[in-house]
């Protein structure tokens, strides 16, 4: 994307985002004709993909020492450990390769558990769609603003608390979030799972690891995130057999993207709805006459000015936006999904449920939470215990706040340490023990 002027955000804005909170591979970066800027934010050339890409999925194209923002001497190496810039190659859902960036962080702390030190796959929640955002670059800038973008770092936590367990983590940016030859696929459930497990086959394959084949392997992901290693559980035996997936944390999955849809309409998070219909017409581009005959000039600058936004951009400027501003006769999304059997077809492909996830899942939901809504993620549950599936399900009861996004997000806080826990014991070879039994009694 290249560079260009955009309103400054404002000053309180800024004030309020403030007060929350190596080895390089043969392969060099290819030559950019132009630097790419967004946002105020100049793109390193690392994520600039090759104009060719290898054959194989998970293949290492390139890699770079990462400056991990948080880290302090000790005697045994940087604490938490030594991060590395990855790009490796994918498949996205139209059968294409695609180039994915992403991180490798190798702890200095020691695995305590049984066998070879493990591996877990973070999926990052919502970031946004502006490669600023990529949750790689969230490791070396965890807050960045420059009046022009707000990014925050939020998965650096739940990396950091692998780490300090020995575990190491390699996560991933996502098809098109931080590479920049192409737009973030957002919440399309085969380009995530791919560019989730294709994360792990790059990382047992960089050098100088303690990651070895013989290392488990756990996934962990939360909104955005939880759909993405759902998605990668459930395809995990046809895309990826080689990679043997010890456990997999799944929380508030937007399984059910029609009903996620309509439920962020309104809501703080109504950004994504831009995200969202950006995502499809790249995964799609036979949905753009769709989107031409129903989206007017505020809608089509809505999304554009949202491909380059992050989470933090997108609630301060799209917080509570209608659907109905940007579509023609004041119509909203949900009613164009309603009358697009196209649309509906693309949506009904996007559905997380239809077959069965390997290896064991802990799906986490909040029962208030209706922003990604508890409804849709209880019946991923249900739907997955139908099939077999050795699902543990948790409702986290918690009242209704009267914020939306905060009925989603205080669930991750709860329950994080838990869910930390559970992959650690499915790490080093304790058994799960499914409750798919109780799912009539559980809310």
């Amino acid at each position: 994307m290249p560079a260009h002027p955009r309103p400054r955000l404002l000053a309180a804005a800024v004030t309020a985002v403030a007060c929350l909170g190596a080895q390089a591979v043969a392969a060099a970066p290819a030559a950019a004709t132009d630097k790419v800027v967004s946002r105020g934010v100049t793109i390193p050339a690392f994520y600039t993909p090759p104009a060719s890409l290898p054959d194989a999925n998970g293949t290492l194209i390139r890699s770079e020492p990462l400056p991990l923002a948080l880290s302090l001497p000790s005697l045994k190496g940087p604490l938490p450990g030594t991060a590395t810039r990855l790009m490796y190659k994918s498949t996205d859902s139209s059968g294409q390769p695609v180039a994915v960036t992403g991180a490798y962080i190798e702890p200095s702390a020691v695995w305590k558990g049984n066998g070879p030190r493990p591996l877990v796959a973070v999926a990052p929640g919502t970031m946004g769609q502006g490669d600023q955002c990529a949750a790689s670059m969230g490791l070396e800038h965890p807050l960045r603003f420059n009046g022009e973008t707000v990014s925050v770092g939020y998965e650096d936590l739940v990396i950091y608390r692998f780490l300090a367990k020995g575990v190491a983590v390699v996560v991933t940016d996502y098809a098109g979030l931080g590479a920049t030859d192409r737009l973030h696929t957002y919440v399309n459930r085969v380009d995530e799972a791919h560019a989730v497990l294709d994360a792990v086959r790059a990382a047992r394959s960089l050098r100088g690891t303690s990651v070895t084949a013989a290392s488990p392997v756990g996934l962990y992901g939360y909104s955005q995130g939880g759909g993405a290693t759902a998605a990668a559980a459930e395809l995990q035996s046809t895309y990826a057999p080689d990679v043997t997936l010890s456990g997999t944390y799944s929380g508030a999955p937007p399984a059910d993207l029609t009903k996620v849809t309509k439920a962020i309409d309104g809501s703080e998070l109504a950004g994504a709805l831009g995200w969202s219909l950006n995502g499809f017409l790249q995964s799609d581009p036979e949905l753009k006459p769709i989107a031409e005959a129903h989206l007017n000039a505020a809608g089509k600058s809505a999304l554009t000015d949202l491909s380059t936004r992050c989470v933090g951009d997108a609630l301060f400027t799209y917080a509570f936006a209608k659907s109905s501003k940007w579509i023609k006769g004041g119509k909203s999304l949900g009613d164009v999904i309603d009358a697009e059997p196209a649309l509906q077809a693309f949506l009904g492909k996007q559905l997380i449920g239809t077959m069965k996830p390997s290896g064991p899942v802990r799906l986490v939901t909040g029962v208030s939470d209706n922003l990604v809504p508890h409804g849709q993620a209880r019946r991923l549950a249900v739907d997955w215990c139908a099939k077999g599936a050795d699902v543990t399900y948790k409702a986290v009861l918690l009242p209704d706040v009267g914020s939306a996004l905060l009925n989603h997000f205080t669930p991750l806080l709860t329950d994080q340490g838990k869910a930390v826990d559970w992959l650690t014991d499915r790490l080093s070879g304790k058994r799960a023990t499914s409750n798919c039994w109780s799912m009539p009694l559980q809310p």
